[in-house]
């Protein structure tokens, strides 16, 4: 292979140019870096670049693997790997470990050292220069200031449009950001899920100054079932209450009520045990025909409560192995979002299907995140609003 290549003096004017303000990322980049400063010494020149290590950061953000050598790390993590041990196999191998590694830094910690080290190299840059550089895609945002740190974070359908917002409103909030910005970075997801999940995360492990503190809730009322007592199972919209853990979450009560509507109609139950009617008699949907007349005991319970529960199984996950599958941020790839036991898990990113049914591989892939109320009601309301989201049952065996 070397035997027709080109002498390191050949290619050392490329090699400056291309890597020029540029940070290099290897794996075990120590060594790397120092084959180029002894060759680059040899020629009288001192070259000199800041430098990212993937087998360290490896370690800070997927601890307690077998190996950090490349080829281990792939193959726990599922990423393909062709010419293993030739440049272009192990750099490309490289690129996807560290892409992975850069969505699993929530703290941002990578992207703000990276900020920081560029705004102090050149003059900040105007407005306009700041959305050219821009995608029209799904993901988060992140908003920097000088140094490096995080003001503001958001998510969009169109981040571009949306910079655009920020950059050109004249409400208080926007004119701050205006006079502080220095860089924008940005992470596609493909999936809306995933940038609200991951915005609805960062936000609190970032604490970025314009954003105002999450509420821990953004929702008011919750879905509750109860037996009553001639057998039938009730269904009702109230207030949400702490000791009392709901089917699932809307922000208020004309969304709830009308999504109660939409289940009344789509199960055939009755309004009376879906808490959308007082009557003492039959219900009305019952009088047109459209109740199946469990309000006066024409149905019977057993048949009236198969109806019902497909209600509560198609709203809720509790006790669930499974995982939600949506789009990704390139055509060959698909977003993950990981549920165990009714848990949240976290969210992640894969190619091919080997990398999901292995429950190991799968395990690696994932972004560990915070289950509580917030992420619930995110994902609850996303699967009522997007059918097409692939829903795939876990086996328990590896």
């Amino acid at each position: 292979m070397l035997r027709t290549a080109p002498k390191f003096y050949e290619v050392a004017k490329r090699i400056v140019e291309i890597t020029e303000d540029c940070i290099l990322v290897a794996h075990n980049a120590d060594f790397d870096y120092r084959i180029l400063k002894t060759e680059f010494k040899r020629l009288g020149f001192p070259f000199k670049r800041k430098t990212l290590c993937t087998v360290e950061l490896s370690k800070q953000l997927i601890p307690d693997m077998e190996s950090y050598s490349l080829g281990k790390l792939a193959r726990a993590l599922g990423i393909p790997v062709s010419d293993r041990h030739r440049a272009n196999g192990d750099a490309m191998a490289t690129v996807k470990l560290f892409k992975m590694l850069l969505h699993k830094d929530l703290d941002k910690v990578i992207i703000r050292a990276a900020v920081k080290s560029e705004q102090q190299s050149k003059i900040a840059p105007k407005l306009t220069e700041i959305i050219e550089e821009l995608p029209s895609d799904t993901g988060v945002y992140y908003i920097h200031d000088a140094n490096g740190n995080i003001i503001y974070i958001g998510k969009s359908n169109n981040i571009r449009k949306r910079i655009t917002q920020h950059f050109t409103n004249t409400n208080s909030k926007s004119k701050k950001i205006q006079l502080q910005v220095a860089a924008v970075t940005y992470e596609k997801t493909g999936s809306e899920l995933v940038a609200l999940l991951k915005e609805n995360e960062e936000i609190k492990t970032n604490k970025p100054i314009h954003n105002r503190a999450l509420k821990r809730n953004i929702f008011s009322q919750g879905l509750y079932s109860f037996i009553d007592a001639d057998g039938y199972l009730n269904l009702k919209i109230s207030p949400l209450k702490k000791d009392e853990k709901p089917i699932t979450t809307f922000t208020n009560r004309q969304g709830a009520i009308a999504f109660m509507n939409r289940m009344v109609e789509t199960y055939e139950l009755c309004e009376k045990f879906s808490g959308l009617s007082k009557s003492k008699s039959g219900c009305f949907r019952y009088s047109i025909k459209e109740c199946h007349g469990a309000c006066i005991k024409e149905e019977t319970p057993l048949d009236y409560n198969k109806r019902a529960l497909n209600v509560i199984e198609q709203n809720s996950y509790q006790n669930r192995d499974m995982i939600l599958i949506d789009r990704g941020r390139a055509i060959d790839e698909k977003s993950v979002i990981l549920i165990e036991g009714g848990i949240f898990k976290g969210i992640g990113f894969f190619n091919l299907n080997h990398q999901i049914n292995n429950r190991d591989i799968l395990s690696n892939l994932i972004t560990p995140m915070e289950n509580n109320r917030d992420t619930q009601h995110i994902i609850q309301s996303y699967m009522r609003r997007n059918k097409r989201l692939k829903i795939v049952e876990l086996k328990n065996n590896k």
